[in-house]
């Protein structure tokens, strides 16, 4: 068991994901017991990345569904195209046919206007769903998913249900803005991912940016770490951290001093608020930048 839960490590790691023993030992269970993956944690700790590296691992295509307040059926699951469907009945309105014959005909695959839920489970080959970003939709919303999450299959009241040919690898991230109901995490294995270590941080950079030194990648992870401990609008994130590395790297910088830092800083601080603090920090004698 060990030595698959390493192996699957090895293949996130060429697919260019670094996970510990705990994200990979979440990934292998919910492939053996074919379980949808909560993913939670801040913005910006890889938990979109998580599901692309999957994909990419098991070269599977991805299949994303982005989640915003007030999306619904006609944008996840499906909807009929009303405008053929007309099309189609004034056609077919000369030959006079029953009723029962013509709802027959429009209520049928031909019209059916497949939306990420449902393309998920219509695959011949298993793909990987991601449903990103869970937390920003209503209960009701979430009802609406725990058919597909627990039966792996969508019910149209015109056409009846329909199951996955095979089942999806399914991704749900979240930032943790609400609490999702019990119903939802219960279909669920959970995997909560925070900002790395320093260390980890660190090798996530030298991946990324193979340029860049081993020196420099641990002053950055450093500081970076020392960076989200302060109480800022907004933390960095990873994806932040490796624009600064290949920032400074394009700049041609080998060390992150103080002008290195002041002049690269917009990489990392989004907001005039976080931008003010982190630079009274630098220019102050208690230095961000030191490296030890």
């Amino acid at each position: 068991m060990n030595s698959k839960i390493e192996a699957l490590k090895n293949d996130m790691l060429e697919a260019g994901y670094i996970c510990d023993t705990r994200t990979a030992t979440v990934l292998f269970l919910s492939e053996v017991m074919q379980k949808p993956i909560l993913v939670e944690g801040p913005a910006g700790v890889g938990k979109t990345a998580i599901a692309q590296a999957f994909s990419k691992m098991k070269n599977l295509p991805l299949i994303r569904m982005q989640c915003y307040e007030g999306i619904d059926e006609s944008k996840a699951l499906y909807e009929w195209n009303y405008k053929r469907q007309l099309l189609h009945i004034q056609a077919v309105a000369n030959r006079q046919p029953g009723i029962d014959e013509v709802e027959e005909q429009i209520f049928s695959e031909d019209f059916l206007l497949r939306r990420p839920l449902l393309e998920s489970i219509s695959c011949d080959s298993s793909p990987v769903l991601l449903i990103d970003e869970i937390d920003k939709v209503d209960f009701e919303f979430e009802a609406m998913l725990l058919e597909l999450l627990s039966e792996f299959q969508i019910t149209i009241p015109e056409m009846g249900t329909i199951k996955a040919k095979q089942y999806p690898f399914v991704f749900l991230t979240s930032n943790a803005t609400r609490e999702l109901s019990e119903a939802l995490k219960r279909r669920c294995l959970y995997l909560y991912l925070d900002f790395p270590d320093r260390e980890m941080e660190e090798n996530i950079l030298l991946l990324k940016t193979p340029d860049l030194s081993k020196q420099l990648a641990e002053h950055i992870a450093l500081v970076m770490r020392r960076i989200r401990g302060l109480e800022l609008k907004k933390s960095p994130s990873i994806a932040e951290s490796i624009d600064w590395a290949t920032t400074l790297l394009w700049l041609g910088k080998e060390h992150l001093d103080k002008d290195a830092a002041l002049q690269t800083l917009n990489t990392i601080v989004k907001h005039q608020e976080d931008m003010q603090k982190v630079e009274r920090l630098i220019y102050s004698k208690e230095d961000l930048l030191n490296r030890y």
